[in-house]
């Protein structure tokens, strides 16, 4: 590992020079084309090949219906150019909401969500022609031991962690989600598809990452019962909401999967990590369960990493600036972009389906080319922007039109829009949208303050 610097880059051989110097796996690549080209998920077409990842406001009205500022937020996405836009993080059920304010499709609010999915659409056809057409994908989930439906948390564990529990005041006699609970969430994962696919959506992301509870599951070696200790028991959930989700809404609907192929996290308590060193991948188990989701209905992947809850949020998303109290990574952030891209890489060898790449937001204005050399060796399918997205909505227009992305509209991973979220706000880029989201920081952060002074 190399000493961490922050970004300092102003021309591509300045960033080709330090890549070289690290000898980190990133390639650059000046054609801008395989950006351009359209994607088969499923039986769909993505116009290009740039995507929103799911980049949750917490905004949501009580009820989980779209908000002003969710109704903002989609729209600059669909006006913005890219080819899919994987929406933010819809609660299952009420016990699973990560705050009071996440997103939540239900059968009386599903009116407004088919309002917005038309408005979207319109919003894309208006900024980018008629023949932009985006996908639109759904991501649905459970929060598990991250989960607070109201204004303190209410965690749901699948496996007690003695490094995790800690962390949000669970004890040792603290019960564990039992397996019929796991179970009726299969019918409650079902419903939700088909209230997206209602409404108008293309597709619906199962989503097992960061911690949330079927991520948690894919690592419950220590958990008792058919959901935990072997492979087979710990990858039994998530492929059964896909095969019942994928029986339910027929082969005209996307089924999508975001997933965690590394947690960085000390076995038995993580997924895809060596035995004897946490530090180190072993992808044996992360490839299986790939395969798995290929045969059994799912079209679309994208992989991440890392418990951005916990520690070595570098591992999730290379940054300059730690959110408060946070750790310096011990490694340049291009070593963490290219650990992220090799991940990528291994899923989209053994995936029948298109994955969506990420960690590219750190690298700005050179974003473009690292992602198109990777659509060009067969690293992904897609390239994701995450963080970059609130801040350079229409950073796929700028990329199209003028084959570049402006500097000076990039997100400059600060951590502000992360900070908002452990401060319980509403977020968006504190930086490039200011006038909307820096009083939100100053307001939170405020809040967040007294709080721990009154502790």
């Amino acid at each position: 590992m190399s000493q961490f610097e922050k970004f300092n880059f102003k021309t591509m051989e300045e960033i080709q020079g330090k890549i070289e110097e690290l000898g980190v796996d990133i390639t650059l690549s000046h054609n801008l084309e395989p950006l351009k080209k359209p994607v088969k998920v499923g039986n769909k077409i993505a116009p290009n090949s740039i995507a929103i990842l799911p980049m949750e406001g917490c905004d949501s009205n009580p009820d989980g219906s779209p908000s002003e500022l969710v109704y903002r937020r989609y729209e600059r996405f669909s006006a913005g150019g890219a080819g899919l836009l994987w929406w933010e993080a819809n609660a299952v059920v009420q016990e699973g909401r990560a705050n009071p304010l996440q997103m939540m499709i239900t059968k009386e609010n599903k009116g407004e969500f088919a309002k917005l999915i038309q408005v979207c659409k319109k919003t894309a056809a208006d900024s980018c022609g008629s023949d932009h057409k985006p996908l639109n994908i759904l991501q649905l989930t459970h929060s598990g031991r991250y989960s607070r439906p109201a204004d303190n948390g209410a965690p749901m564990i699948a496996q007690h962690d003695p490094l995790l529990d800690p962390r949000v005041g669970i004890t040792n006699d603290y019960p564990v989600v039992t397996d019929e609970y796991l179970d009726s969430l299969v019918g409650k994962y079902v419903q939700s598809a088909l209230l997206a696919k209602e409404v108008g959506f293309d597709g619906v992301d199962i989503k097992s990452c960061h911690r949330y509870l079927l991520s948690e599951i894919l690592a419950s070696h220590t958990r008792k019962g058919k959901y935990g200790g072997s492979f087979e028991n710990r990858i039994r959930l998530l492929l059964t909401i896909v095969k019942e989700v994928r029986k339910a809404v027929g082969e005209d609907f996307i089924i999508a999967c975001r997933l965690n192929v590394f947690d960085y996290h000390p076995y038995p308590y993580g997924f895809g990590v060596d035995k004897d060193d946490y530090t180190k991948e072993d992808f044996t188990e992360p490839l299986q369960l790939v395969k798995l989701l290929c045969e059994n209905g799912v079209d679309l992947l994208s992989n991440s990493a890392g418990n951005p809850y916990y520690r070595f949020p570098q591992v999730t998303r290379p940054f300059d600036s730690a959110i408060i109290g946070g750790e310096v990574p011990p490694e340049h952030p291009l070593e963490s972009i290219a650990r992220l891209f090799n991940f990528t890489r291994q899923i989209q060898k053994v995936s029948t389906v298109p994955v969506i790449g990420n960690g590219y937001s750190w690298l700005r204005q050179f974003l473009p080319y690292a992602g198109s050399a990777n659509i060009q060796d067969g690293s992904c399918s897609l390239v994701g922007l995450g963080r970059e997205a609130f801040a350079y909505p229409d950073a796929p227009k700028d990329i199209f039109r003028t084959e570049a992305m402006d500097p000076k509209k990039c997100c400059i991973a600060c951590s502000k829009c992360t900070q908002i979220m452990r401060d319980h706000g509403r977020t968006g880029c504190v930086i490039k949208d200011a006038a909307q989201y820096a009083p939100l920081y100053k307001e939170y952060r405020e809040k967040a303050d007294a709080k721990n002074a009154d502790r």
